[in-house]
């Protein structure tokens, strides 16, 4: 691993679970990691409702543009968390690998995508705390 960890959240449209991912660990890390999200099947916008509920906790995604994954993207990457893409990420010997089953906030209410964001949470603080020295 490079002395700055470097983390590639994917998931299949890049418009939700790998935003508010990629979102905390940004926020939470800061300097001490770089963060990338792409997704299989890249969406045109944001989930509006995940910009929403990430606000409601400070951290805003508003600004974020869905990205296609790409293999170089992953090369690059120390640790690659997917959310539901399947067997669409390229492998490559070395890299760390972690599959979070997450529901998709796509087309769900406030209530279900606010659950989903505080499981991210608490899954990206385990991951951070995994990866920085205390």
């Amino acid at each position: 691993m490079t002395s700055v960890p470097r983390v590639l959240f994917v998931c299949i449209h890049n418009a939700g679970r790998s935003q508010m991912a990629a979102g905390f660990l940004s926020s939470l890390g800061g300097s001490a990691v770089t963060v990338r999200s792409g997704g299989s099947e890249p969406a045109d916008q944001i989930n509006q409702v995940a910009i929403a509920a990430m606000r409601e906790v400070g951290i805003d995604i508003s600004e974020g543009i869905p990205q296609l994954m790409t293999a170089e993207a992953v090369q690059e990457s120390d640790v690659v968390i997917t959310m539901g893409c399947g067997d669409v990420c390229p492998i490559f010997p070395g890299k760390r690998y972690e599959d979070w089953q997450l529901a998709d906030p796509a087309g769900q209410g406030l209530e279900a995508v606010r659950e989903i964001r505080d499981d991210i949470r608490v899954r990206v603080e385990s991951l951070l705390a995994g990866l920085l020295p205390a």
